[in-house]
Order: structure tokens, then sequence, then C-alpha cells
């Protein structure tokens, strides 16, 4: 990464953390993108090129969470077992998420207080499995490929989404690890309930 990179990122950085920081002392409505500006020491026009609305302040964390993890499955070869490449995967997601854990349950929290903030966080998962899907997609082969992606993809993200719930609503009584290998061995193991196909 170059100077200028850095530089940016540096400024990104420091207009995310302004905002929280904000958004934690006077709510995410009552929150303007001139205070976040001014916090920042940027202009709104600055702000506005590295986030272009107030939700991507509020998600961007779990977005680079969940891209950069699916960036690193893209880059595994293709002979990796596709089981063992998700397990990885949603352990890297998980990783991230748990190196800043205040501002994951910000985000959670204004989530469920916000329904614009609710429908940006939605979006970026349905992205995400959408990608995912296609990934797997390529990998895959056999009969139904399409549809056993798509599945696979859709199964790794509630695994996410649940285990991530779960930790956030439990502060200090759950180890975010610890939940995400009880997920998977529930699911090897037959442990939990699926709707069967009637023949």
């Amino acid at each position: 990464m170059g100077l200028r990179e850095l530089k940016r990122e540096r400024t990104r950085r420091l207009i995310s953390d302004k905002a929280f920081e904000l958004f934690i002392d006077h709510g995410f409505g009552r929150t303007t993108v001139e205070q976040i500006a001014a916090a920042a020491e940027v202009g709104p026009s600055t702000l506005y090129r590295y986030f272009p609305t107030k939700e991507t302040l509020v998600v961007e964390f779990v977005e680079d969470s969940l891209f950069g993890a699916l960036d690193w499955f893209r880059e595994q070869p293709v002979t990796t077992p596709i089981p063992d490449a998700l397990q990885s995967l949603i352990e890297r997601v998980l990783a991230q998420m748990e190196s800043n854990p205040e501002r994951v349950r910000t985000v959670y929290e204004l989530a469920g207080q916000t329904p614009s903030l609710s429908a940006h966080l939605a979006e970026v998962i349905w992205r995400w499995r959408k990608e995912l899907t296609g990934e797997l997609n390529r990998r895959l082969a056999g009969d139904s490929v399409e549809f056993t992606a798509a599945l696979a993809a859709g199964t790794t993200m509630n695994i996410i989404e649940i285990v991530v719930q779960t930790w956030v609503d439990n502060p200090g009584a759950t180890d975010v690890k610890d939940l995400a290998h009880e997920a998977m061995g529930l699911l090897r193991g037959g442990g939990i309930p699926l709707p069967t196909a009637k023949s």
C-alpha cells in the first residue's frame, strides 16, 4: 500500500471512529453529517467521498469484515475441500468482528432502532450471500450446482448471523468461537431439526 492509500485509509478510519463516538453520545438520528465532518476535521464533501450515506458509516465495519473474508476465500486454491474452506471463512469473519466487540454491538443496537440502518445491513448481507454463491458455483461440480451453491452460502451466512446475534445479546457470557463450533457441530451431527421432503 502506497503513501496516498495509507493516508486515505487513515482518513476513512478517523471519519468512521468519530462518527461512532457521536452516534453513541447523541444517537444516530440526532447526529448530522456536518457534526461528523467537524469532529474528523474534514469537509462534508470529503466525508461523502468516503461514505455516501450515514448508514454506510455504521455498517462499514461489518461490511469490511464480511467482504475481507470473502476476498480471502476467493484466493484459496480450488482444490481446498469446500467444507473446510467455508469453516475457515466463518472463523475469519467472526475473528474480525471479535476484534472490535463494542463496534459490532453498537452496529446491532443502532440497526435495531433505525429502519434505514436495518435495511442497509440486510442489503450488505444479501449481497455477500450472492457473491459467495457465485464463488461456490465456480468451485462445485455435479448436478444442481447453482442450487447447492445457494444453499451452502445461505447456511454459511445464517451461522454467522445467528452466532453474532447470540454473542451481541449475551456480552461476556459467550465466546464467539465456541458458538461457531457448536453451530457447525450441530449441523454436521444432525442436531438441528430440518424440514423433511415428503415422498
